[in-house]
């Protein structure tokens, strides 16, 4: 398989390195073949994970260790009934089994559900149940969520725990004992599904955007870019953000892998601004990707200086002059932003190598990649005009379709263009700035949360008939989710409030529990009966 070493050149442009720009032509592509195998084959003994474990110790994985970890688990899912197409969630932190399951379940042509640990019964279920997952990798610190559930998921025939055995539970390690190292890889195409990445929007349950291999591909120039022209010499990648997440999965964890870039694996139970420092200056981070969020903490504790860096990146919202001045004077480097979501991630950056970066500004398209901002009719407007950003298929980077949800597929698209929600405008220089959402989604820590799962969530909670949700300014996580509801009794009792948040907190995620809840009358409503968010908002 003809692995480009580098997917983009340094030219004298944006706009020439955009012309030379070309894709690669492939039949087949999987994504463990080039983010393990290949390594595997020609450099056996080449470092390719670093697990600094919640206790502080460290262990180092080549990539020879993973492709045949790998092989074996894939071995051991096919002795469990899973085969090509077939589901296989990770409910799991950033580990070295993460890496595992993702790299056996591509190699066997199955597909990934990546889930965030801090989803609860509620938001697992909703996700497990829409794809139909058969196999679920996850840890003791999850397990009892996925064990109160087995009775309502009746296609999820095998769970495996990491690091505890219990009846009707198999031991990830013990199993992978038994099993043999020899297995054949699928020979994948590009449009081949990989993995399952769920998104929320403003109406109904979480969508499943469905990736192919080519996923991989489609990010290489983008990652490359924001990065100062990834790989180089003694480079190192890690970054805060979880791997179930696009950002983490696709910006960070597959890319260093298929670069042959030692990746580092460690994942915090809370963003701790000293330890990241740490973290980077001790275990050698020349490259990390910071949301905005974590980018706050860290000037918000203080911190004056991280040594070693050569490119930080960030995305999922605006970071502005101020904080890409701190940047400059903590990390030593500019702040490369760059944009895109679930459906189709990272098709605009920046690169101080390249250009100056504009405050403010999403960058410019990524080689390779059509971006645009059109109107409501789905035509291109002129430098200046304000619209919605689109991009042009075909895309490797975009999704194949969504799960289940042929007509949302549909409503994502006006022609060719995929439409993004997102409002902006180009500038004389081909640099895109954010306004708005066209929609309810509240963007908070780098997250998109859609309001619609939330107010199911606590119009089933008893005290309450009717619920609203809508995102309030925040100065370090962009906004916070507040609520509003009307109660069946009319009026709150003494704790119903902090009851409320945690009846979310405890079955959706407390990354999308309510900050704070308003207690209404009633809730502002159209002719239809739909809840005027946007009055909320503004009420």
């Amino acid at each position: 398989m003809d692995f480009p070493g580098r997917f983009v050149a340094q030219a004298e442009t944006w706009e020439a390195m955009r012309e030379a720009f070309r894709w690669p032509k492939l039949s087949r592509f999987n994504i463990a073949e080039v983010a393990c195998d290949r390594w595997a084959r020609s450099e056996p003994d080449r470092q390719a994970l670093t697990y600094l474990r919640p206790d502080g110790d460290i262990r180092t994985y080549s990539y020879a260790q993973l492709a045949r970890a790998s092989r074996r688990l894939a071995n051991v899912f096919v002795e469990h009934g899973i085969g090509p197409g077939d589901r296989i969630g990770v409910l799991l932190p950033q580990t070295p089994e993460t890496v595992l399951t993702h790299l056996a379940a591509y190699r066997m042509g199955a597909i990934v559900v990546p889930l965030f640990t801090l989803f609860g019964a509620d938001g697992l279920k909703v996700r497990l149940i829409d794809s139909g997952t058969r196999a679920l990798i996850t840890d003791a610190a999850n397990l009892e969520k996925i064990t109160g559930l087995r009775d309502e998921l009746p296609m999820l025939d095998a769970v495996f725990s990491i690091d505890t055995r219990e009846s009707g539970v198999f031991g990830f390690w013990q199993e992978l004992g038994k099993a043999s190292d020899r297995h054949e890889m699928v020979q994948t195409s590009p449009d081949d599904p990989a993995f399952l990445s769920y998104t929320s929007g403003t109406t109904g349950p979480p969508k499943g955007a469905l990736h192919g291999h080519r996923v991989l591909i489609g990010h290489m120039p983008g990652v490359e870019l924001h990065h100062g022209l990834l790989p180089q010499a003694g480079d190192c990648l890690w970054t805060p953000a979880d791997w179930a997440w696009m950002g983490g999965l696709t910006n960070v964890m597959l890319p260093a892998l298929a670069h042959g870039i030692p990746l580092i694996a460690h994942r915090m139970a809370k963003f701790d601004p000293e330890h990241a420092v740490w973290l980077i200056e001790h275990l050698g981070v020349r490259n990390t990707f910071l949301p905005p969020t974590a980018l706050k903490l860290m000037r918000r504790a203080g911190v004056r200086e991280v040594r070693g860096l050569r490119s930080v990146a960030s995305g999922g919202e605006a970071l502005g002059a101020g904080l890409l001045g701190w940047g400059q004077e903590v990390f030593g480097q500019t702040i490369n932003e760059f944009y895109g979501q679930t459906e189709c991630n990272l098709v605009l950056s920046n690169c101080t190598r390249m250009m100056p970066p504009k405050p403010g500004s999403m960058g410019k398209p990524v080689p390779g990649h059509e971006v645009a901002v059109i109107n409501e009719a789905g035509e291109v407007l002129p430098t200046g005009e304000t619209g919605e950003v689109a991009i042009r298929r075909p895309d490797p980077a975009m999704f194949l379709h969504y799960w289940n949800a042929p007509e949302k597929t549909a409503e994502k698209f006006i022609g060719d263009w995929m439409r993004t929600g997102d409002v902006a405008s180009v500038d004389e220089e081909g640099y895109f700035h954010f306004s708005a959402r066209s929609d309810d989604v509240i963007t908070s820590s780098g997250y998109r949360i859609g309001p619609s799962e939330i107010e199911d969530c606590l119009m089933r909670h008893e005290s309450v008939v009717m619920a609203g949700v809508v995102g309030e300014p925040d100065p370090v996580r962009t906004e916070v989710v507040k609520a509003f509801v009307v109660l069946r009794d009319g009026t709150p009792t003494e704790g119903l409030e902090a009851d409320l948040i945690d009846h979310v907190r405890t079955r959706i995620s407390p990354h999308v529990a309510p900050r704070s809840v308003t207690f209404m009358e009633s809730l502002p409503m159209t002719a239809t009966g739909k809840i005027l968010r946007r009055e909320l908002k503004t009420g």
